[in-house]
């Protein structure tokens, strides 16, 4: 599964009335970090297709939707079921540490 890019108009639809989890990477291009973080991001996509939904929300295009929850500091991943979140990580994590934060989610 894809990616999803999400912003005002959909994040509502996408994430917060999504069934099961969500994760979402805040994101801007100009962030080293968040470059090195979304092939980690791809990948895990693929693998955990069916599991877990992946979106980003690039916060210089929806700087009020980043701010609503709380993101000071990118790239901040943080993972939605029913509307809520449910765990957050900030900063670059490669892709075991990023697995280990799905799995604890998805128990």
């Amino acid at each position: 599964m894809a990616v999803i890019a999400v912003n005002n108009d959909n994040f509502k639809t996408e994430v917060l009335e999504a069934d099961g989890l969500v994760l979402v990477d805040f994101w801007a291009p100009w962030c080293g970090p968040c470059k090195m973080l979304g092939p980690v991001l791809d990948q895990l996509s693929e693998e955990y297709d069916g599991k877990v939904k992946f979106c980003k929300c690039n916060v210089d295009e929806a700087i009020d939707l980043a701010a609503s929850f709380g993101v000071a500091n990118i790239p901040a991943v943080k993972l939605f079921k029913g509307g809520e979140i449910i765990s957050e990580s900030m900063g670059f994590k490669p892709l075991p540490a990023i697995k280990q934060f799905i799995d604890g989610a998805l128990g």
